[in-house]
């Protein structure tokens, strides 16, 4: 498998492959056709195999990105927010509306981690490993991972426990077919700017 590529026009099409790559998977392993991945991705079938040659190893990699951006998000920076004429009250509501939506894109990728997991799983099931990959450790970081990621942003616990209760739910709900993965999004959503607005005018 070749390392990620340094080209930005190679770098775009290794992303799109494993953005394509990521609605394949939450249907499971054996949904991850190589040359489907590669025709939905617009890319060569060559060029996916010199960096994925099998499914295991392009979940793998996808599973590896999803997991650097959730450990990014572990410390994001802070809000900065300017001190007008409109007082504590705008800056409080300001605060609240970058709260919210930074707990909206972290907490998102961890339901879209965990719908793919089972993917993942199954590449352990199957015993197949890539070199220099410690794909159990992988699978147990995501939980303590998620949990920081949400705390970080959120700065409560409650809310973060709430959260990755609710994104539970939502994985179950979706995989079972009582939401569509649309529906699921938007609930997300919701519970993320109600859980801070409450907070905010607590």
């Amino acid at each position: 498998m070749a390392p990620p590529p340094t080209l930005p026009r190679q770098r775009l099409r290794y992303t799109r492959i494993l953005d394509v790559a990521a609605g394949f998977a939450r249907k499971g392993l054996d949904s991850v056709v190589l040359s489907e991945v590669a025709a939905r991705a617009d890319v060569p079938l060559g060029t996916l195999y010199r960096y994925f040659p099998s499914p295991t190893q392009l979940m793998l990699a996808l599973y590896r990105k999803q997991l650097a951006e959730l450990h990014a998000a572990t410390s994001p920076a802070a809000p900065k927010v300017g001190a007008g004429r409109s007082g504590r009250a705008a800056a409080a509501n300001a605060r609240g509306d970058v709260t919210a939506n930074a707990l909206v894109g972290v907490v998102m990728e961890i339901f879209h981690m965990r719908l793919m997991q089972p993917a993942v799983e199954q590449c352990l099931n199957r015993a197949v490993y890539t070199k220099d990959t410690d794909t159990t450790r992988l699978l147990r970081d995501i939980d303590s991972t998620a949990e920081k990621a949400v705390t970080a942003v959120s700065a409560d616990a409650a809310t973060s426990r709430v959260l990755l209760l609710t994104v539970t739910g939502l994985v179950q709900s979706v995989r079972c077919r009582r939401l569509s993965l649309f529906e699921a999004e938007e609930d997300l959503k919701k519970a993320c700017f109600l859980l801070t607005s409450g907070r905010q005018t607590a």
